[in-house]
């Protein structure tokens, strides 16, 4: 079993640490006493293989007990749990500010220590640990999307890669827009099957309807500049960090259009190796 204790200074970014790490399959805990690792450690290997990767979030909000952190994790290495120490840093001067635009206290300030002094003593407390850590990952100029890389990198393992998960989503404007969507994209200037007595009852899941949609040369141009779109976007929003994308297509109905133009964008992002699903919100209504 995987044990990893994320922990470094307050405003690091240890919880969004974890939150990365929750997507990379780890069961995180935030704040959980130290006296209680151990025991926690040993539930987790009673689990029989539910809880292969764990990650506990500790600091000196612990107050008394944080001394006890080294000691601790000892003893939970001696259970023949692979044990490694993740330390957040960042500089004082970053830290300062993130306390001030949070306006939330830091755990070691009150009347007698100011921030920055409160930040100094947290380094000069946390130096043994920092010293012992496997990993000291600096946040001072990282964005989310820097960070979520990093840890990526870190914990990932072998062969994985990063994925943004997409879905491609048709509706039908006189339904509404779809609340979730990222990117909008309006099917309305195409020629619509509805007209065609023929292609009325079908959907754009029909082959007659797709045909007769992308027998259209403005069809095959919009499909083919959408595609170069995604080509172009899909990597930065990896870069940046954003884990999930709901594209939108949008015609009169939801029922023609768009869900041939969806279902076509989906087979190319797949094709592509991107993970995708599609969703035809409104394909069943009137």
């Amino acid at each position: 079993m995987e044990f990893l204790i994320i922990t470094g200074l307050s405003g690091a970014g240890k919880s969004r640490a974890a939150n990365v790490l929750e997507d990379l399959d780890y069961y995180c805990v935030d704040n959980l006493p130290i006296a209680l690792m151990p025991r926690f450690a040993q539930l987790c290997m009673d689990a029989h293989g539910r809880y292969e990767k764990v990650a506990l979030v500790t600091d000196v909000r612990e107050r008394e007990g944080f001394g006890q952190l080294l000691d601790v994790i000892d003893q939970v290495s001696d259970m023949d749990c692979s044990v490694k120490i993740l330390y957040m840093d960042a500089d004082i001067k970053t830290l300062v500010r993130r306390y001030k635009e949070s306006r939330r206290p830091h755990p070691l300030a009150g009347r007698e220590l100011s921030i920055e002094q409160a930040i100094e003593k947290e380094i000069e407390l946390l130096a043994p640990i920092k010293a012992r850590a496997d990993y000291v990952v600096n946040s001072s100029k990282l964005t989310l999307g820097m960070l979520q890389n990093q840890l990526f990198s870190l914990f990932a393992g072998e062969g994985r890669r990063r994925e943004l998960e997409v879905t491609v989503c048709s509706f039908g404007y006189k339904h509404g827009l779809p609340l979730e969507a990222d990117l909008v994209f309006d099917a309305r200037f195409l020629p619509n099957p509805f007209y065609v007595e023929a292609l009325r009852p079908l959907t754009g899941l029909d082959r007659p309807v797709a045909e007769y949609v992308f027998s259209f040369q403005q069809t095959r141009t919009f499909m083919e500049k959408l595609a170069e779109l995604m080509d172009f976007l899909l990597p930065l929003y990896i870069e940046e960090g954003k884990l999930g994308l709901t594209i939108a297509i949008g015609c009169t109905g939801g029922r023609h259009r768009s869900v041939a133009i969806a279902s076509a964008l989906g087979d190319y992002l797949r094709a592509k190796g991107v993970s995708c699903v599609n969703v035809n919100r409104d394909l069943g209504k009137a």
